[in-house]
């Protein structure tokens, strides 16, 4: 994506829509008789799993309503690239037909010209899918699908990861690999909690940066859902003084309130050429960043622009990355 559409996908952030990124993001980065429920897919309560079998009819309870899927879905058309992901992750990836055009990762995953922001039901209807995933009912795609007897799974923005984790497994119930799905979100708790164990979670003596955008700038308060998982080690997010109501937790900073902020780690999402091409040496150029303890102290993290706009079973990828920044700046 060109450095304009970046940052037309932040203003939508400043919106609220986590999921508007990682849509735009795509810089190519490498029960018989009866039914089952799973936790909503924001995450507000735990999942359930444990009550999951991979016999159908099966039916999910996400945050747009029940969603009963008869039989074990053989085309799946995933619209949105968190999804494509666990959908790869559960073992679901031979029952995907198609994925939208911004999923770019795994790389065998049958992208098309599908688009996930503003769906089409007739380009969609093509692929004669039995399930289709997605991260909102955008363009009247629920109704649109049901009228073809089409279910569709809306799988939304979460704001913690207990919601991330629950949507993995919601995903491995309408696919019938539960089992697995409750295997790859043990495996990313084990993981994440090692870090965490190895970094700790009290540096509130630090606090960071996060930048979604460049030019005018965006970031990431701590309410979203990524502020919730660089705070697990406990960070101080300058973001979050300048917060409004309005900005739904991503607010545009200016780049003297970022300066004066003076943060001690810079985390940079927006690194890779489709996204701006943002670098260390051309943050540490901007106008009165030299300064900044994060430039100084050579703490700006370049990350993985689509692991950090997205929800999945990549998280723990970006925790490392978190916990490393963590780690070098509290020596």
């Amino acid at each position: 994506m060109r450095t304009p559409q970046r940052r037309a996908c932040a203003a939508i952030l400043a919106a609220g829509a986590l999921v508007a990124l990682a849509a735009c993001s795509s810089s190519g980065s490498s029960s018989s008789g009866s039914s089952a429920s799973s936790a909503p897919a924001d995450g507000a309560s735990s999942s359930a799993s444990a009550q999951a079998s991979s016999a159908f009819p099966v039916t999910i309870t996400t945050s747009t309503g029940p969603v009963t899927i008869n039989s074990q879905p053989e085309r799946i058309v995933s619209l949105s690239p968190t999804s494509t992901e666990d959908l790869f992750a559960v073992g679901a990836g031979k029952q995907v037909v198609a994925v939208d055009l911004s999923s770019n990762y795994p790389t065998g995953a049958p992208k098309t010209s599908l688009n996930g922001v503003n769906p089409n039901i007739e380009a969609i209807a093509h692929y004669d899918p039995s399930l289709v995933i997605t991260y909102a009912d955008a363009n009247g795609l629920v109704a649109g699908m049901k009228k073809l007897g089409v279910p569709v799974l809306v799988e939304p923005a979460v704001t913690n990861l207990t919601g991330a984790y629950a949507q993995i497994e919601q995903v491995g119930q309408a696919t019938g690999h539960d089992s697995q799905a409750r295997q790859v979100v043990a495996g990313m708790q084990a993981q994440i909690a090692a870090d965490l164990t190895k970094v700790g979670t009290t540096h509130s003596d630090l606090s960071y940066f996060w930048e979604v955008a460049a030019n005018p700038y965006y970031s990431a308060t701590s309410k979203t859902f990524i502020g919730s998982i660089v705070g697990m080690f406990g960070l101080k997010n300058i973001a979050d003084g300048a917060d409004k109501p309005a900005d739904g937790g991503y607010p545009q900073l200016t780049e003297e309130y970022i300066v004066a902020a003076k943060p001690q780690i810079i985390f940079l999402t927006d690194n890779q050429s489709a996204d701006g091409g943002q670098t260390p040496a051309i943050v540490a150029a901007r106008p009165g960043w030299s300064a900044m303890p994060a430039v100084k102290d050579k703490e700006v993290i370049p990350l993985n622009d689509d692991v950090a706009s997205r929800w999945g079973p990549r998280l723990p990828q970006l925790v490392e990355a978190i916990a490393q920044a963590v780690e070098s700046a509290a020596k």
